[in-house]
């Protein structure tokens, strides 16, 4: 093999040098901050449009172009790194399968946007290989990604500028918000907690009709976050702060209740952590503190979580020792009990800004009336082209003898082109369509087609110029899309709410229910003064500071309703009534205590109901009796319209439940209510008949009893509402009207509000009086309520819902609901 010749050397004449003095200070300057602004503004802070950094909107926007969507299979995660990667992020595997996995993983986001398969980590582990795993997008990326062919947002080149991606995506879900947000850039950090997408959705419908709500206006429908795990948040003064000024400060708790867990021994059961609090994490902090003698009376723990009944940690206490104090000593010592720094700082026109809950929402209510906007433009011009079209079209077939003797007599295209313009005073456009026409669409029911599609393209092409013409209708459909979102992606509230001045945080509030006759220390420092226990309509029970009236007129109480409430003492038992027909015993001593407030008491200081006593499945609480000799009798109606007084004072001694009712096989109760004689009793049936009479008419039995018949029921028919009016009270009817085969929330409602005088009594076990009129599409009542007024109603996820105003017409058929309604107190 012949040597290759080495390379001649080089000219030194031919050598160009060129030698720039730089300072270096300034070098280093100018690259810091282009190094920082990079970070800022390209990998670290979220967009407040969107909620979203460029590497989880690449992912998404990719995924959505791969077609990964909920009803596809699910590919590799390595092959969407790889595609993110390639096409629009060159950072790397490791950045981009991080994100993909956070967003995949329900402990950190509220509303995960990517269904993952496999192993995606937990609080304590990280996640598996990209190559292990599988993706796809979840059901609620769709909204964040809809539409995107229909120039809703402006794209950008890539990388490479041979691609191009979407600036920001049309987010239909507050994404910021719902799912908050953690980053650190250089010189500043984001840190922002998820929230519930009903809560935020409800906020910004009220912000779409009302422009000028204040922040308090607000925090009716947002009262403070909602954590993926649950747990409690003890304190709102510092979420007060973070949503006036975007920073603040709270602390998460873990639910936890003492339960016995040997004959001979209790413990504590932890089933919710603070946010991203792992088991592991306490259990170490656990071992930590018993070694050094920080805690003390734990004898072990144990995780017995399981994917089938989620998070238990069992904290067994040695003997002697009060679990309610070991419990208070963990909050004090362990993470059970954490703290969230909001920092709610993201991009707002390409520049970092610290906005309040107010401002947030203003960003994506704005964002999403523009996508709306830009989409409803992108119909309208593509509608009024096809129209133009379809009309040159109809106008051909009409003389489609002479159209095909134009054509066939032109030399070529052209000619034929320019030849239809001048015959049948077409544009270029219809010509060309004419032109490149199939014979086959030249029939008399391809005619009847286009003349059909005429008429549809016009109508739309008026709804169009109507959305457009209108800010209103505009705000209203953006305000329709953002209801049709919660209601198909919205969960209820997971987290509880407790003031610190409200007294939930204190040792009796974590009490367990104890049997009559167990006094603690406790116990002994406590006086007997009368007190009033209030049951709220999301299931908290709380008692006030006193014995003073609950105020019904007035302010609105925070975020919740008022379902029940009973006069008591601090010493004193209640007994919850249940749908069952049982009474389950409640301590009120174990209650916490509500501080005096102006207006209607907020009960959203209390404890939840199954930290209380346990509840069979779809069992629910219904109402309050006090167990004191003397106390007013408790009135309950059933489904099947019987109605019953018990007898006040008749509890057993012992037991923590019995029954109140007996009742048939396939019956329950619908409502209770604390009577006297003078009160009228109030039955609701699905064929919307309305029959009161006076309690006095109802003898009182004994806990065992049966009941009488309330109300005579049609064929198939059943009771919605059974409660009690009290004497001398204003009071309103509320009925919503809806298809009996329809599931609740998923079909439109109509709803109205009467006066409650306006329905004459009528005798016990008689039909009553029509309280609505069925319109076509509506056969029964889903929803019925009858009260003191002013009446409250609420969401599925708890947010304050708009009533209509009172109809004085006792069958009118109502006004439709643009929110469903759950509850109403």
């Amino acid at each position: 093999m012949a040597r290759k010749p080495s390379p001649a050397p080089l000219d030194e004449s031919e050598i160009h040098e060129t030698i720039v003095d730089i300072d270096v200070s300034a070098e280093m300057e100018a690259s810091y901050l282009e190094y920082a602004y990079s970070v800022i503004y390209s990998r670290a802070l979220p967009d407040a449009r969107d909620g979203l950094k460029p590497v989880q909107r690449r992912i998404l926007y990719t995924m959505a172009d791969m077609g990964l969507r909920p009803d596809r299979a699910h590919v590799k995660s390595s092959r969407v790194v790889g595609e993110v990667m390639g096409k629009l992020h060159p950072h790397g595997d490791a950045p981009i399968y991080d994100a993909l996995v956070r967003l995949a993983q329900d402990f950190s986001l509220r509303l995960p946007l990517v269904d993952g398969h496999g192993n995606f980590g937990s609080l304590d582990d990280g996640p598996a290989a990209s190559r292990y795993t599988e993706a796809r997008l979840a059901a609620p990326s769709i909204a964040m990604t809809a539409d995107l062919d229909e120039d809703v947002v402006d794209f950008v080149p890539n990388y490479d500028n041979k691609l191009t991606q979407p600036s920001v995506l049309p987010s239909a879900i507050p994404n910021l918000l719902v799912n908050g947000a953690s980053g650190i850039a250089v010189g500043m950090a984001t840190n922002m907690p998820p929230h519930n997408l009903v809560e935020v959705v409800a906020a910004a419908q009220h912000l779409l009709k009302k422009p000028d709500a204040t922040l308090e206006d607000i925090q009716q429908f947002v009262p403070g976050p909602d954590l993926p795990g649950g747990g409690k948040i003890v304190g709102l003064e510092g979420i007060r702060d973070a949503y006036r000024t975007g920073r603040g400060t709270f602390r998460t708790r873990a639910t936890a209740r003492i339960e016995n867990i040997t004959p001979r021994r209790r413990g504590i059961i932890v089933t919710e952590l603070p946010y991203t609090v792992g088991p592991e994490k306490v259990i170490e902090k656990v071992a930590d503190g018993v070694k050094t003698k920080k805690i003390q009376g734990v004898t072990s723990i144990q995780d017995l979580t399981d994917r089938h009944h989620g998070l238990r940690m069992v904290v067994e206490v040695k003997a002697g020792f009060e679990p309610e104090a070991v419990l208070e000593q963990l909050y004090r010592t362990t993470p059970l009990e954490d703290s969230f720094g909001i920092n709610n700082v993201t991009l707002v026109d390409g520049q970092p800004r610290t906005l309040g809950l107010l401002e947030l929402l203003r960003v994506w209510v704005e964002h999403r009336i523009g996508v709306v906007r830009r989409r409803s433009q992108y119909r309208l011009r593509k509608r009024t082209e096809r129209l133009h079209l379809v009309q040159g079209l109809l106008i051909a077939i009409v003389d489609i003898d002479e159209v095909i003797q134009v054509i066939r007599t032109s030399d070529d295209a052209t000619i034929a082109r320019d030849r239809l313009m001048g015959v049948f005073d077409l544009s270029e456009a219809q010509a060309g369509y004419i032109l490149d026409l199939q014979l086959r669409r030249l029939t008399r029911f391809s005619r009847i087609e286009l003349e059909r599609e005429r008429d549809e393209l016009l109508e739309e092409i008026a709804k169009l110029e109507e959305i457009l013409g209108s800010d209103t209708v505009l705000r209203r459909l953006v305000s329709k899309e953002m209801g049709e979102v919660a209601r198909l992606y919205g969960t209820p509230r997971r987290t509880v709410l407790l003031d610190a001045e409200g007294g939930a945080v204190g040792s009796a509030a974590q009490a367990p229910a104890r049997k009559k006759g167990d006094i603690s220390d406790l116990d002994l420092q406590v006086k007997d003064l009368p007190t009033r226990v209030l049951l709220s309509s999301t299931g908290l029970l709380a008692r006030l500071a006193d014995d003073a009236p609950v105020v019904r007129e007035g302010g609105r109480a925070a975020h919740d309703a008022l379902l029940a409430d009973a006069a008591s003492s601090t010493r004193a038992e209640i007994g919850l009534v249940t749908s069952a027909g049982r009474a389950l015993r409640v301590p009120v001593i174990d209650l916490p205590v509500l501080p005096p407030v102006a207006g209607a008491p907020s009960v959203s200081g209390g404890l939840p109901i199954a930290e209380l006593v346990s509840l069979q499945p779809g069992e629910e609480v219904l109402g309050i009796m006090p167990l004191a000799e003397g106390s007013p009798t408790l009135a309950l109606g059933t489904r099947s319209g019987v109605v019953k007084r018990v007898v006040a004072g008749d509890v057993p001694k012992n037991g923590d439940d019995w029954p109140v009712i007996g009742l048939k096989d396939g019956d329950e109760v619908v409502g209770a209510a604390l009577v006297t004689d003078d009160d009228e009793l109030v039955f609701v049936a699905s064929d919307s008949n309305l029959l009161h009479f006076p309690a006095s008419v109802v003898r009182p039995q004994g806990r065992a009893g049966g009941g009488m018949a309330g109300i005579k029921l049609g064929t198939d028919q059943r009771v919605v509402f059974f409660g009690a009016v009290r004497a001398g009270t204003e009071a309103s009817v509320v009925t919503i009207a809806g298809a009996s085969d329809a599931l609740p929330g998923v079909e439109a409602a109509m709803g109205k509000v009467t006066p409650f005088a306006l329905y004459p009594g009528k005798g016990r076990a008689t039909g009553g009086v029509r309280s609505q009129r069925f319109l076509k599409g509506f056969d029964a009542l889903t929803f019925a309520w009858v009260g003191a007024n002013p009446p409250r109603a609420l969401g599925a996820g708890g947010q304050p819902v708009d009533l209509p105003e009172p109809d004085d017409r006792r069958d009118g058929s109502g006004v439709p609901l643009e929110t469903p309604v759950t509850t109403i107190g």
